[in-house]
């Protein structure tokens, strides 16, 4: 990854297991006059690379040291131990960390092709978050999820002071495609919270069953007057 501060383009890195189609296509979609760059970048590294300009955005495994950054959690990951295809974890279809005891077991996401390569000899079980077990998905291994296992989360990070008002309005704006803003909503949408937009329209669709039961029903009142009317007047 080389360092590009400059504000004609946007540079989002990644660690190993976080796949960014979704966002990346519909900022294509959405500003094909800024040129986005995605690198992927270590566990080591996932907030120096914001520190030092190299990026603007991140989407690291958290924890981080958050200082003097803006960090939004996106989601989790469950744990899943990977180990040899003939071992018996193969026989179950999920785990506990107590049907792992007596196995050289290490634990973390930092790792790499060459530490699968032992466990697909028979050197011991991983046990990773599940997007590092998919990225490593071979013939000569076998998963399964680790049911008590602490789970890993993904977030997105930036700088809170991140330079120029242009970077700050383009990191803003891929943000808002992270977390599910259309381009036509606005910045101050109710969309900020999951449970809003399902609230409102509950709400609205409540407001239009009702309106319709109220108005036959002052309807029917008014034809009943006008009936008692019609008999008090009619000649006898």
């Amino acid at each position: 990854m080389t360092d590009d501060s400059s504000d004609d383009r946007l540079t989002v890195a990644f660690v190993p297991g976080v796949t960014l189609t979704k966002w990346t296509r519909a900022w294509a979609e959405r500003r094909p006059d800024v040129p986005l760059t995605v690198a992927e970048t270590s566990e080591a590294e996932q907030v120096a690379v914001l520190r030092d300009g190299r990026a603007q955005l991140g989407f690291v495994r958290l924890p981080v040291d958050a200082d003097g950054l803006h960090v939004i959690p996106l989601y989790r990951e469950v744990a899943v131990a990977v180990a040899a295809k003939d071992h018996a974890i193969a026989a179950a279809d999920s785990l506990t960390l107590a049907d792992l005891e007596g196995e050289t077991v290490r634990t973390g996401s930092d790792f790499g092709p060459d530490d699968f390569d032992l466990v697909a000899a028979g050197v011991g079980i991983l046990v990773v978050p599940h997007s590092i077990a998919r990225l490593q998905s071979r013939k000569d291994l076998v998963s399964r999820p680790v049911t008590d296992a602490a789970e890993t989360r993904i977030a997105v990070v930036w700088r809170a002071e991140p330079g120029s008002d242009l970077t700050a309005s383009r990191i803003e704006e891929f943000i808002g495609i992270v977390r599910g803003r259309t381009a036509r909503s606005s910045r101050s949408t109710p969309a900020e919270s999951p449970q809003a937009p399902a609230k409102l329209r509950q709400g609205t669709n409540q407001s239009k069953a009702k309106r319709p039961a109220q108005s036959r029903g002052a309807a029917f009142a008014q034809q009943r007057k006008n009936a008692a009317a019609r008999k008090k007047h009619r000649p006898h």
